[in-house]
């Protein structure tokens, strides 16, 4: 029984809706801003569950697949497309809902928050393939080593801009410690890249074969992991301790902040021997997690 309430979590993908807003109040938190409504939290959390159910449903079409995931999908088909018509429904309702509450501040938004919304749609839309090939046959998922950094990016953006964006819709409050505002969005990019990257060695086999030039196709696993995965995260616990130091954080601030970091190399470092699917799911998709709770926790500690 527990064994299929995990696999619906995570192959549903009801996790990965989790994680987008478990980020959103990590951020939120830090930058010490009102909570966005409900309304926004729930559209946060049901967005990436139907596309990334939409996304493997479509890849999950053979019986014979030795893949658990597929195996998954092919079995619950009935369930999933039940499940997605629901979940768009419900989705769909929540935007119209937001759209008629918001439509006058939306129209006024400045330009600032155009441009920004701009760059995150056309971002999500090169990097998912969301744009008809007749228009423009280019998917950032496709160009190996960049993906992991494009997949970070729309992740730090879920994170520290749109909620933003929608505070200043909703409310009408800005935010303007630029300088905090660029770190969190660096530290959540490059954090998200790594997770991305360590990532990526689940679809070794898959991406070779596609000659997807991703970092472990093209440098291999240990190299990888020493020259690229710890090299990155040892150089995001030195921009933590400048920041920290300019910031004047105090010793449990700084220890909650790190432990993302830690746990993630050493989960780097075991990567040398391969996983099953569910452990790239639950662990390093965790490790998200994770740092969103220490990043709460943290705030706790501040005067």
């Amino acid at each position: 029984m527990l064994n299929k309430i995990i696999r619906f979590i995570f192959f549903g993908n009801y996790f990965v809706g989790i994680l987008a807003v478990a980020l959103t109040l990590e951020a939120t938190f830090q930058l010490r801003l009102p909570f966005n409504s409900l309304n926004y939290y729930l559209l946060l959390f049901l967005a990436p569950t139907i596309y990334y159910t939409y996304a493997y449903s479509k890849a999950s079409t053979n019986s014979s697949t030795t893949n658990p995931r597929n195996q998954w999908y092919f079995k619950h088909k009935k369930f999933i497309n039940w499940s997605q018509a629901v979940l768009f429904t419900l989705c769909l309702s929540l935007t119209v809902n937001l759209l008629y509450e918001n439509f006058q501040n939306i129209l006024n938004l400045p330009v600032v928050y155009w441009v920004a919304i701009i760059i995150i749609i056309v971002a999500g839309a090169l990097y998912y393939g969301l744009l008809p090939k007749s228009f423009l046959n280019f998917n950032l998922r496709n160009t190996g080593w960049l993906k992991a950094f494009v997949i970070g990016f729309v992740w730090a953006c879920c994170a520290n801009v749109l909620p933003l964006i929608m505070l200043k819709i909703e409310t009408g409050i800005g935010y303007h410690d630029s300088v905090l505002w660029t770190w969190l969005f660096i530290k959540n990019w490059m954090f998200c890249t790594v997770n991305a990257i360590i990532f990526d060695i689940k679809d070794y086999p898959t991406d070779a074969n596609k000659h997807l030039r991703t970092f472990v196709v093209r440098y291999g696993l240990r190299k990888t992991i020493f020259n690229i995965l710890i090299p990155l995260l040892l150089v995001g616990l030195l921009s933590l301790a400048v920041f920290a130091n300019y910031k004047g954080f105090d010793l449990p601030q700084v220890l909650c902040n790190v432990l993302p970091f830690i746990l993630t190399l050493y989960v780097a470092y075991a990567m040398h021997k391969r996983k099953n699917i569910l452990f790239y799911l639950i662990v390093i998709d965790g490790l998200i997690l994770f740092k969103a709770i220490c990043g709460i926790i943290g705030m706790q500690f501040v005067r």
